[in-house]
């Protein structure tokens, strides 16, 4: 009988997107690699320290996007409270990363767990979901219609470049004034919050899973200048670039 919280390592070949359940809410955690999550028209980001905390019984989309390491820990339903959403991605503190590292001695074929173990797991459910109440803001709102969905993928395309609103308009088949409106009601953005979004999102991708400078980044995803760059990540993230990427090394 498997124990009512246990963890396990495992490493993961890239991968397309595929369809991810558990019968225990899961927090993963990536020692290495990079993946995307999608759940409830939503789309996160998690390189490493981070963390996800998954709902037992909850379908989410998981693409592997570069070869992944996991450190991930399942917790009975009876064993922690639900955590407040299908899908909840955060920064991992120290203490969590240091439970974490302490609860790898306890897998699921360790037989009942010692009066430690307890009391480190019981610690790790209580901080996970405070922490997943300040989830990540790097996620990306999915649009629900065809029509939007085929003007986000054409802004994907092209953002490492020069996009405009209204080529993005014509080459989806729309008048820009019908494709704002979409954007507002099915996103909650603007097009260039949108276009900027996921720059930012590729630039964290780019930062855990290359080791390119923060310059060669900067140009990549469609920025012309660094300071800019650094001023947009910085405004959305809440770091530097650099400071971003040194905090996957602590």
């Amino acid at each position: 009988m498997e124990p009512p919280a246990y963890c396990f390592h495992k490493t993961f070949a890239p991968s397309g997107p595929s369809a991810f359940q558990m019968e225990r809410h899961y927090l993963l955690y990536a020692l290495e690699g990079t993946l995307r999550l999608e759940a409830q028209g939503q789309r996160w980001t998690l390189p490493p320290a981070r963390a996800a905390l998954i709902q037992a019984n909850e379908e989410v989309t998981i693409t592997i996007l570069s070869q992944l390491t996991s450190a991930s820990v399942l917790f009975a339903p009876s064993f922690m409270s639900p955590p407040p959403q299908v899908l909840c991605v955060f920064d991992l503190s120290p203490l969590a990363h240091e439970l974490i590292r302490e609860c790898r001695d306890f897998g699921p074929d360790g037989g009942p767990l010692p009066v430690y173990a307890m009391t480190l797991f019981t610690t790790l459910a209580e901080v996970v979901l405070k922490l997943a109440q300040s989830p990540s803001k790097c996620v990306l709102p999915s649009p629900s219609s065809p029509a939007l969905l085929r003007a986000v993928q054409l802004t994907e395309d092209q953002a490492h470049g020069a996009p405009t609103f209204t080529a993005i308009a014509k080459a989806s088949n729309q008048s820009p004034r019908a494709l704002a409106r979409r954007f507002s009601s099915e996103m909650g953005m603007t097009w260039r919050e949108v276009l900027r979004r996921i720059r930012i999102v590729r630039a964290v991708e780019m930062l855990a899973m290359t080791e390119a400078s923060v310059t060669e980044i900067a140009h990549q995803v469609g920025y012309g200048s660094l300071s800019g760059f650094n001023a947009a990540f910085r405004d959305h993230m809440g770091l530097s670039p650099t400071e971003y990427r040194a905090s996957f090394k602590r």
